[in-house]
């Protein structure tokens, strides 16, 4: 008798371990999923080289970094203020960036790189 209970609280704490540890696993990764992380991250990395490139006075280049980061800017796929002004200020810094302001371009840039930053 006690070794049938005893079985019974073993498998009982078995199949508790074995549904429990991937469920709790899971939580505490419940945050942004990777992939979102990785977007923003590019994003910022890519308008950190086109407010370098605009520095430089390279409009040109400072337009296809810029719009990398406003590819991955778009791609993260969450709603955020500082995201929604980043995009905001990378689409001004192409749209500025291939009228060959690149000076103007480049304070866009460097906003955007800031409220980039800033996404959690």
């Amino acid at each position: 008798m006690t070794i049938n209970i005893r079985r019974s609280a073993l498998a009982v704490i078995a199949v508790g371990a074995l549904v429990g540890c991937p469920l709790f696993s899971g939580l505490a990764l419940a945050g942004a999923p990777p992939s979102v992380n990785k977007h923003v991250s590019e994003a910022v990395e890519h308008a950190k080289e086109a407010a370098a490139h605009g520095k430089q006075g390279h409009a040109d280049a400072l337009v296809k970094h810029a719009e990398g980061a406003l590819k991955h800017a778009e791609a993260a796929g969450m709603k955020n203020p500082h995201l929604d002004e980043g995009i905001k200020h990378l689409k001004e810094a192409i749209e500025h960036g291939k009228a060959g302001h690149a000076d103007v371009a480049t304070q866009h840039a460097e906003s955007a790189v800031t409220h980039l930053a800033e996404v959690k």
